[in-house]
């Protein structure tokens, strides 16, 4: 994760409403049917744009907005310190962040020098069949953040576990158990902890949390809609879509959010399983079941084609949990590998559009999900960044 090169000072009153229930226990939230929230009670202070906001991770994104919502700033100490840890679905992170509040009572965050970060591997949903054992997983990164927090700030310091698409992919009792499993951890961490704060937060407020610190860090968060930049984010598991839209859409796809004198009305969608490993695992699948059958087809009858790994690559066993059967696991290491450009781009776009008729809208970009016109600008976020760097 590459850090902003930039101090983001954040007004300390900010504050939201919302009414709906079960909703992820840290207090940003905005409302679906396009109601609006009250992002910010204060103004902001605009940063101007950074290059490295192509590679801004949900973790920074949340931790921004956490912590100018929610710390109530009892202690004298002028550094302070929260901490975020990101479930992922190929692995779980834990960023410490140190900040401090100015004259105004405003949160200064230093992005540069603010903050360290570990992660550990695998993610917590390949600790679905026995999940006691995320214990170990999560030590490592405790023991890392107790390393950074000073003692005598330990009970005073906030903690907090988001679980992504990697747990959205499990049934919601199996995600409960690994959830239980990391409270029992954190009640004793030594860290400010409570129960709710530990959670598998929303694709689609994934998407909005990243929105809307990209459009912030580039100073058009307050300003015309028109002018805001959309967020295009791939994961691991899952790839997130949201953007200013001036279309009526369907209420489950609507997000809006009020910041100063402008209410922007997003689209926000997670497409769960499009992540960039889980689709990877999807392509393997539809080449064995024989969804896609390439022109260059193997030599080998008992060897099925891949045609979007470099030839002479052999892939390690995949650590998501995606229900394969052992038979599916014992064929997916028999695939051969050809490096064939022209036959993958077509292999990808069928299983883009995978379920299309049954779109029920008139529009869908990806399979049957309605998505309105892309307007605007956009960055392409996450693995998009890390792919650019090959």
């Amino acid at each position: 994760m590459r850090r902003l090169n930039a101090r983001h000072r954040v007004d300390s009153e900010l504050k939201t409403t919302t009414n709906q229930p079960k909703m992820d226990p840290i207090k940003f939230q905005t409302r679906p049917n396009s109601r609006s929230t009250a992002l910010f009670s204060r103004n902001l202070r605009q940063t101007k744009p950074t290059p490295s906001l192509f590679a801004i991770s949900v973790s920074v994104s949340l931790a921004v907005l956490i912590f100018s919502s929610i710390f109530i700033f009892s202690s004298p100490v002028s550094t302070k310190y929260g901490i975020i840890i990101d479930g992922g679905s190929t692995g779980t992170r834990i960023h410490v962040f140190r900040y401090r509040v100015d004259g105004s009572k405003n949160l200064v965050f230093d992005f540069k020098e603010g903050s360290d970060s570990l992660k550990v591997n695998p993610g917590l949903s390949a600790y679905v069949e026995y999940p006691e054992a995320v214990s170990d997983s999560l030590g490592k990164l405790l023991e890392f953040g107790r390393k950074k927090v000073p003692r005598k700030q330990l009970a005073e310091t906030e903690i907090r576990l988001m679980a992504t698409a990697g747990l959205r992919l499990l049934d919601v009792e199996l995600q409960e158990r690994i959830l239980e499993e990391c409270r029992k951890v954190l009640r004793v961490s030594g860290f400010k902890f409570h129960d709710e704060w530990a959670s598998v937060i929303t694709g689609s407020d994934e998407g909005v949390y990243a929105w809307v610190v990209a459009n912030y860090a580039l100073g058009t968060l307050g300003g015309n809609p028109l002018d805001t930049t959309g967020i295009i984010e791939l994961g691991g598991a899952s790839a997130q879509v949201t953007f200013f839209s001036s279309e009526p859409m369907p209420s489950k796809f609507s997000r809006s959010i009020k910041f100063r004198n402008f209410t922007y009305s997003l689209y926000s969608h997670s497409f769960l399983h499009f992540g960039q490993d889980v689709a990877h695992e999807s392509l393997r699948e539809s080449l064995i079941k024989g969804d896609f059958s390439p022109a260059s087809g193997s030599l080998n009858k008992e060897m099925y084609v891949d045609p979007c790994t470099p030839k002479g690559y052999l892939a390690p066993s995949s650590n998501l949990s995606l229900g394969y059967t052992a038979e599916k696991s014992k064929y997916s290491s028999e695939l051969q590998a050809t490096g064939n450009f022209s036959e993958c781009r077509s292999a990808a776009l069928m299983l883009l559009q995978n379920g299309k008729e049954k779109c029920s809208n008139y529009r869908c970009y990806l399979g049957s999900v309605f998505m309105p016109k892309l307007q605007g600008k956009f960055l392409a976020t996450e693995n998009f960044f890390h792919t650019s760097k090959v």
